[in-house]
């Protein structure tokens, strides 16, 4: 029997139908799992969820983050069972087999187990998220891993006589595409950005990008690089034989009931091309600004600036610090029914509905002043620029920011007194500068500590000099760091955290651009007036015990006040 959890959930008065109706629209486009959505939404709390489930079918709950799963007892059920019944086996005492489930009243389900396993079954009840997350580290694809690496390697030969054939695609079963999509598979489960395989003179690495640092998971048989690349080569539609050029491409797959993105880009090294695959999972996407780690202050002075009718708004920092996302929140929260957006990109990462998105395209001039010139005549009220490169770019975005538009774009920039100067060296007028833009958000990523195993920690007296901390401004503060556990890859950070350098154009700060005050100067007066740097708000993360002094030091080591 399935029960509807999120209409007993309106029944019970713990979320309305809106928010049920928000929940299940994710869940049908992105394929995520409902009660999951409504706790990452914050609609409901996870321990709530859980008391609320074990309350309607009126069985003992089990919080699956807070036990260590064996998995000798989970070889019990093969992986497909676990899978199909949303089923986790969490413990064994004699013949009876403890297991957690997401609906403990499908009977059918139990007795299958009972059958499958031989022992008395146990059922305790888990949230979906939870069950799901358990299955994967359990039912770990590290071994199917190993095992199609070994295939491979035990068939090496025939596949590279046939490659041919492969590459014509008549090897479909080729242990290679097995390799491939496992690849991708494991990529996502753990969390990684980016996929590098990289050909050297007697080896093949893949490395994963997880939480912005590369691991190096395994070596493929060197003897198969041709035929790992020319598959994927295959799989995003570009030029097999051609191997002297680099070349870019997309891969779109459909993994466990969600859609995903990859970007494939090739290079020709001196031992062959090197791939690297970014992965777009929009599942992963949080476009909501409250929950982007912003202090209070810097938001309200960020959200007031996106929703200004006129001006820029400029988000800086170097590749991989969450510009993007940043921005696709920024342009969700003021995405509505009466205002045009359009933004022209290279490449759309993700796409939005209700928002007319561009690629640029160099090879056919189709410039982001070129698609900025022609947003221009499409009417459009709010238009972001995925960068401003040049001067051209720079005054049709500054002339559009003048003229009644809220323009959004980026630039490469350690902090955010310094675009000021970025955009004056670019050939920019300072009067122009000091009339059009709006505020200025420079950005970084640091890796959260894990919530698991993070350790408190003391600050020494070299340290406390090293951060520029005072006793007073640790007072009531808990620092941890990290240490390393099961859930976190033993690295001790499990996820990203952003931390933000909100600059308002104020009055003050616009008279110091018209008297071309230097960049220091303009910072001094920003802070004077509220602003906090990167390294503030990152000492104020440490703080509260979400990153680690090491993030702290690596990530806003350049920015000194003065």
């Amino acid at each position: 029997m399935k029960i509807d959890v999120g209409l007993k959930l309106v029944q019970a008065n713990l979320i309305d139908e809106d928010q049920l109706r928000r929940a299940r629209e994710i869940e049908k486009t992105e394929g995520t799992i409902l009660t999951s959505t409504l706790v990452k939404l914050g609609v409901i709390a996870e321990d709530r969820l859980l008391q609320f489930l074990s309350e309607l079918y009126e069985t003992p709950p089990i919080n699956l983050q807070e036990i260590d799963l064996d998995p000798l007892v989970a070889k019990l059920l093969p992986a497909e069972v676990a899978s199909k019944f949303q089923v986790v086996p969490v413990g064994r005492n004699g013949r009876v087999l403890k297991v957690a489930m997401a609906n403990p009243a499908n009977f059918f389900a139990i007795d299958d187990i009972k059958f499958i396993t031989g022992c008395e079954v146990s059922v305790f009840v888990a949230t979906e998220g939870q069950i799901k997350v358990a299955i994967d580290s359990l039912y770990d694809s590290s071994e199917t891993m190993q095992d199609v690496i070994n295939s491979i390697q035990d068939e090496v030969e025939v596949v590279e006589h046939q490659e041919e054939d492969y590459d014509s695609g008549g090897a479909e079963e080729a242990p290679v595409v097995k390799f491939v999509n496992t690849l991708i598979a494991e990529a996502v489960r753990r969390g990684a950005s980016d996929i590098h395989i990289e050909p050297y003179e007697r080896k093949l690495r893949v490395r994963f990008r997880i939480d912005g640092v590369l691991y190096e998971m395994m070596s493929p048989p060197i003897k198969m690089k041709s035929a790992i690349i020319s598959r994927i080569k295959i799989m995003a539609e570009l030029d097999i034989a051609e191997k002297r050029v680099p070349q870019d491409g997309r891969i779109k797959i459909r993994l466990t009931k969600k859609t995903i993105d990859l970007r494939v880009s090739t290079l020709p090294t001196i031992f062959g091309e090197k791939v690297v695959m970014r992965i777009l999972d929009k599942s992963n996407l949080a476009l909501d600004l409250t929950k982007l780690g912003f202090d209070k202050r810097s938001l309200d002075r960020f959200i007031k600036a996106i929703e200004s009718p006129y001006g820029m708004v400029l988000v800086t920092g170097p590749t991989g610090s969450g510009k993007t996302t940043t921005l696709y929140s920024a342009l969700s929260r003021i995405n509505i029914p009466d205002t045009n957006i359009m933004t022209a990109e290279d490449p759309v990462e993700y796409n939005i509905d209700g928002i007319n998105q561009v690629n640029v395209n160099d090879a056919i001039d189709l410039t982001f002043a070129a698609a900025l010139r022609a947003f221009l005549r499409q009417d459009p009220n709010v238009v972001m620029v995925g960068e401003i490169r040049d001067k051209e770019t720079a005054s049709i975005a500054i002339k559009a920011a003048l003229t009644g538009h809220l323009v959004l774009s980026t630039l490469h920039t350690n902090d955010a007194p310094s675009t000021l100067n970025r955009l004056i060296d670019m050939g920019v007028e300072p009067f122009l500068v000091a009339s059009s833009v709006n505020l200025i958000l420079a950005q970084r990523l640091v890796r959260r500590l894990c919530e698991k195993c993070k350790e408190p920690l003391e600050l020494s007296d070299e340290l406390m000099a090293e951060l520029e901390l005072t006793p007073d401004s640790t007072k009531g503060a808990t620092p941890f760091q990290p240490k390393g556990c099961y859930d976190c890859n033993d690295t001790g950070y499990r996820g990203r955290q952003g931390i933000y350098e909100v600059m308002l154009i104020t009055p003050a700060v616009r008279d110091l651009i018209l008297e071309h005050r230097p960049t220091s100067e303009i910072k001094v007066q920003a802070v004077k007036e509220g602003m906090l740097t990167l390294r503030m708000d990152a000492l104020e993360k440490l703080k509260l015990g979400m990153t680690s002094v090491e993030e702290v030091l690596k990530e806003s080591a350049a920015d000194q006040l003065g």
